[in-house]
């Protein structure tokens, strides 16, 4: 049986680094400090968000998403519930926290505050800077939260689904009520 790799001093540096760049990531973010944001990228800046399936390339892309994202939530705070770490990237489970005080993705401002769990993604480029975020968070509970998703088994939710998806509803309600060929 052949025995396991062990860590050299050098793995534990670069794991180390990367730990650290994430950890700094984070704490821009919550001081809403955009271009700091953005130095803790590498020159292959890449943002994946897909709740919504959007992709933001280079830095520009990058800045174009998190500009919306401190406009949509001035109040912006996220909180590491836990960290994993592996050779290639690091996961931070995290909950997000903010008001909705400005438009994000054709949405107005609610004035309402969001608080959803999150998970990112990062990995890195060959001198440990970012090379991606990719994030996955339930949107339903966004929108739920920002008070423009109701519960299909609630009344609200009910009256919104005919009226929004009628003939949708027909269809369903004639499966239903016609025996099957």
């Amino acid at each position: 049986m052949a025995n396991a790799a062990v860590p050299t001093s050098r793995d534990e540096g670069k794991r180390s680094a990367r730990i650290a760049i994430v950890e700094q990531h984070v704490r821009l973010e919550n001081a809403h400090d955009l271009d700091g944001v953005l130095h803790t990228f590498g020159d292959t800046a890449r943002y994946d968000d897909e709740a919504w399936g959007e992709h933001y390339q280079g830095g520009d892309g990058v800045r174009l998403f998190y500009e919306q994202l401190m406009r949509a939530l001035p109040d912006l705070q996220i909180e590491v519930q836990r960290r994993h770490v592996t050779d290639d990237a690091v996961v931070l489970e995290v909950t997000i926290r903010g008001t909705h005080l400005g438009e994000w993705r054709g949405l107005p401002a609610t004035g309402r505050r969001v608080e959803i769990p999150l998970c990112g993604v990062y990995t890195f480029d060959s001198d440990d800077r970012l090379a991606g975020e990719k994030i996955y968070y339930d949107r339903g509970t966004v929108l739920r939260q920002l008070g423009v998703f109701h519960e299909p088994q609630s009344v609200v939710g009910r009256v919104c689904i005919l009226a929004t998806h009628p003939v949708t509803m027909v269809r369903a309600l004639a499966r239903k009520l016609l025996p099957a060929k």
